[in-house]
């Protein structure tokens, strides 16, 4: 890999070494992990009304507070602990936040009992395949799409809170349901071969 500083990303990672090692190696890349998954849910979540770069600095903070996103653990929080988080000045403490954390663990579970993983509930609206976009400048990027709108009101339905649209087409980007890294960007190519096509037929090939 080339020198870090010489680089060409999306500009939004900026020169922060935090936001750069996230771009260059988590924002993107499918995801079909149920513990990641729930991870990037609740993060973001507890993003609405925030930067994303807030929340990264605070992620280790959020993994000892919620049991390393142990939903399992997290669904059957009581009102002792969720005071303990209130009073917990590492992450962010917003008393429906947090009781949003709680009521999404055990719909995340819900799920998983009837489709048999979160993962194969969510990559379902895109066929299992990411899509993959090819936009040049930040300015085309959407905040939402009616797919994004699709996926927030099922989940919804299904007793999710704090998932409007932007919110899930961010978790739609960062768990690589969509490649929206611009064309520009060095790592819109290498997303483009972690897809499970691509993955399948260099198996096949014998490359992997």
């Amino acid at each position: 890999m080339a020198n870090s500083e010489s680089l060409n990303r999306c500009a939004w990672a900026g020169n922060d070494p935090l936001y750069q090692k996230y771009h260059d190696e988590e924002w993107g890349v499918p995801v079909y992990d149920d513990q990641t998954l729930f991870e990037f849910l609740l993060l973001e979540t507890f993003q609405a009304g925030l930067s994303w770069i807030t929340i990264l600095r605070k992620r280790e903070n959020f993994r000892q507070a919620f049991d390393q996103f142990d939903y399992q653990k997290i669904a059957v929080y009581d009102e002792k602990k969720e005071s303990e988080l209130m009073e917990n000045a590492g992450i962010i403490r917003n008393k429906l936040k947090i009781k949003s954390a709680i009521s999404n663990a055990q719909a995340f579970i819900q799920i998983q009992k009837e489709f048999g993983s979160f993962s194969k509930y969510i990559w379902t609206f895109v066929d299992e395949q990411p899509i993959q976009n090819k936009f040049q400048e930040l300015k085309e990027l959407p905040a939402k799409t009616p797919l994004s709108d699709k996926i927030s009101k099922d989940l919804k339905k299904r007793g999710f809170k704090f998932v409007g649209s932007t919110v899930i087409y961010a978790h739609m980007q960062a768990c690589g349901m969509v490649n929206d890294h611009l064309t520009t960007c060095f790592r819109h190519s290498e997303i483009k071969l972690c897809t499970p096509t691509i993955l399948l037929q260099n198996k096949e090939l014998g490359n992997l």
